[in-house]
């Protein structure tokens, strides 16, 4: 057998394994202060003792300080399986925080006591992102469980706080220490389909708006004593709405949509008559920008609108800016993306391809450093849902990939 075929061959029998490990991450709750947890240390301190136990020792700790959690800190972990070559390292990271629960009643059963059926696991976490980080440390487990050396080093990177915005977790990172290096490949296992088929290398620029038009309030019987802020506000949003007929109106077709979406959304309560003109008014706007177009311009196009708006109606216009970034893109042909393509079709016979998304990954954090990553697995996509499951075939033929990436030429 090649090396290759004994690492598969093992995945093939790993499934007493992969759901201890799942039963023992889920088992502890490893969620944000913001969402009412206590952050993620025990989590981290039991898989390190899991990983040495099976012979991963090789394990080096970042600490981000937060006041918030009990601990005092967040932990991120990055563990070493050493190859032939140290250049061209192979980094595969994933995170090791949660989101809640939510309504217990619509689960099945306890979200945080794994379930293994109907050839899957079941309980919060275990796709998100306990599949990805499960099948690295499979991929890396069936290289040294059958002695076998890869090509170029392999790094596990677990990392803190992804679901909340990664302050603490890849930012930290990025900004504390120097871990990655520009011909690192950086696979982030913590998107894609059911088929395995999307390699995300692009997202669109995430823009939140929250737009405060301020009138004069006045009895609906007198609308000329004051000024009307819903009027105003309701003509600014289908003006915002129209920047993307008019204005930002390239089409890329790694995207679906392939353009920039600019969409009223959220409308705060005025007042709570019928029979008064209201002076105060607050709407919401979410904006999916093209890379092609920095969002400087975008908010240069919407502010235009805003000081019309203004002198037309006699109103005053704000805003702020709940959430606001963008991310360069890996490009299609990077070496990550080829590689990845070449094991993806070696392991599970298809074609995959590099897409661009709407949505926000951690990968734009990485991108915007100049270290190219793609996120990529073969998911049935049941994040942050009740009855989250992951199927073992997916977390075995993951960790397939990975493997045969660790063994690349």
């Amino acid at each position: 057998m090649t090396n290759k075929e004994k690492a598969y061959a093992y995945l093939e029998g790993a499934t007493a394994g992969i759901v201890e490990l799942e039963t023992l991450l889920s088992g502890i709750p490893a969620i944000a202060p913001e969402s009412g947890g206590d952050g993620e240390l025990p989590k981290a301190e039991a898989l390190e003792a899991w990983l040495r136990k099976k012979g991963i020792t090789q394990i080096d700790r970042y600490y981000s300080p937060d006041p918030r959690v009990s601990s005092g800190k967040r932990p991120n972990l990055v563990a070493t399986i050493n190859g032939q070559k140290d250049e061209k390292r192979l980094w595969i990271m994933s995170h090791l925080d949660v989101v809640p629960e939510g309504d217990r009643t619509m689960w099945k059963s306890d979200p945080f006591k794994v379930e293994f059926h109907d050839g899957a696991v079941w309980g919060r976490g275990v796709e998100d992102n306990q599949q990805g980080l499960v099948g690295s440390v499979f991929a890396a487990l069936a290289l040294l469980e059958n002695g076998i050396v890869p090509t170029y080093t392999v790094k596990l990177l677990f990392v803190a706080d992804e679901e909340v915005g990664s302050a603490h977790g890849i930012q930290y990172l990025l900004k504390a220490e120097k871990l990655f290096r520009p011909d690192d490949l950086i696979i982030i296992p913590d998107g894609g389909n059911a088929t395995g088929t999307e390699i995300e290398v692009a997202e669109k620029g995430i823009c939140w708006m929250k737009v405060t038009t301020k009138g004069k309030q006045t009895h609906a019987a007198m609308p000329d004593q004051g000024v009307n802020a819903f009027l105003a506000a309701s003509d600014l949003a289908v003006r915002i709405h129209g920047l993307e007929k008019t204005v930002f109106i390239a089409r890329d077709p790694l995207f679906s949509p392939d353009r920039s979406t600019i969409n009223p959304t959220k409308k705060e309560a005025n007042v709570p008559n019928i029979n008064t003109i209201p002076g105060d008014d607050v709407f919401c706007v979410d904006m999916r920008i093209l890379p092609s177009y920095p969002l400087k311009t975008v908010l240069a196009e919407v502010e235009k609108l805003m000081r019309a708006v203004e002198k037309e109606y006699g109103v005053t216009v704000s805003y702020e800016l709940p959430q606001c970034h963008e991310s360069k893109a890996t490009a299609p042909d990077a070496p990550v993306v080829k590689e990845l393509a070449r094991a993806v079709k070696e392991v599970y016979g298809v074609d995959a391809k590099p897409i661009g998304i709407g949505g926000g990954t951690v990968g734009a954090y990485l991108r915007n450093e100049g270290f190219a990553c793609v996120v990529w697995a073969r998911m049935d996509e049941t994040a942050h849902q009740p009855n989250e499951h992951a199927m073992l075939a997916n977390i075995i033929g993951d960790a397939k990939v990975f493997a045969a990436l660790a063994l690349r030429d």
